[in-house]
């Protein structure tokens, strides 16, 4: 599922509702939560940090066997950097969360401009065994 969106704040809370729709589509309620989140930081420090005038945010979204993968695309060539926020700071912490959360994450340059941040998230043990027996009931295996 690939969308695009007006670099703005509003844009997290649309493309949330986004992933939302789609991981309800695909099942996959149990791993919602985690999703929402590492997508909001994504897609937020694209908004923030982004500022190439005119230029949209891209988000897809990626279900394959027991992974989900969320990409956020943004023309700026700037990669985002993990940093160690002091206790006091207000900002800097979204990469962080990012990395404790996902299974892996990481950025990919685009061929023209811009680059993709993207994270993998690896569904709960539960959830992967409620999606093998739909594969089973609906004659998938």
């Amino acid at each position: 599922m690939v969308r695009r969106w007006t670099r703005h704040p509003r844009c997290v809370a649309l493309a949330r509702a986004d992933l939302r729709k789609a991981l309800a589509g695909w099942g996959l309620i149990a791993v919602e939560e985690v999703a929402l989140l590492v997508l909001s930081e994504l897609i937020t420090n694209a908004v923030r940090h982004a500022r190439v005038p005119g230029r949209q945010i891209e988000t897809r979204y990626l279900h394959q066997g027991d992974k989900v993968r969320l990409e956020v695309h943004d023309a700026a060539d700037q990669l985002p950097k993990l940093r160690t926020p002091t206790p006091e700071s207000v900002r800097g912490r979204g990469l962080v969360l990012v990395e404790s959360l996902a299974d892996h994450w990481g950025v990919t340059p685009r061929a023209a401009v811009g680059k993709a941040v993207w994270a993998v998230l690896t569904l709960p043990v539960d959830e992967r065994a409620s999606l093998a027996g739909e594969e089973r009931r609906e004659g998938h295996s």
